[in-house]
């Protein structure tokens, strides 16, 4: 079964502490992509994202610009983050690992995305099947060339990125 992510009701954020002392978060507010998935297969799913990053907001219109500079994202050169699964397995309960390729800022790396709460399909009033779905990742900036401040005295290296996303697909 193919899900589209549902952009309007789907977000990515990250969360990274600031100076040591505090964390700091932003969200991304356009999240594209598919989703396939069939419960009675699921070593047979798929999960592909786009996270568009001009949709960045922290809450302070500043250092959303800074963000978007080649300090961080470049997002002239690199407007999109992107994750392609490669294995998805069974973690217990309604959870999976997601192993695949996330691309941020012209760099891929594996990572494996810890899946939480698959929820079961319900049924909207325009007769489309909705899940929704938690993944969390920890990354390291600089391995994905967000290199400012590299001693990391101002901006920890570890980077925790969250998708929340619900996803439709037609009513059979």
């Amino acid at each position: 079964m193919t899900y589209q992510i549902d952009s309007m009701h789907s977000s990515a954020r990250f969360k990274v502490r600031h100076m040591m002392i505090a964390n700091v978060s932003g969200t991304f507010d356009t999240v594209s992509g598919t989703v396939e998935f069939d419960s009675a297969k699921p070593d047979a799913a798929r999960f592909d994202a786009t996270i568009d990053v001009n949709s960045l907001h922290t809450g302070d219109a500043k250092r959303d610009g800074h963000l978007k500079t080649p300090d961080f994202f470049d997002v002239e050169k690199f407007p999109a983050i992107t994750f392609r699964s490669k294995k998805i397995t069974p973690a217990g309960g309604k959870n999976y690992k997601a192993t695949g390729d996330l691309s941020i800022r012209g760099v891929t790396k594996e990572v494996t995305l810890t899946v939480e709460g698959l929820s079961d399909e319900v049924t909207d009033m325009w007769k489309l099947q909705r899940r929704g779905v938690a993944a969390s990742v920890r990354v390291s900036r600089k391995e994905f060339g967000l290199a400012f401040d590299p001693d990391g005295a101002m901006v920890s290296d570890a980077v925790d990125i969250t998708l929340d996303v619900e996803m439709t697909r037609a009513a059979s």
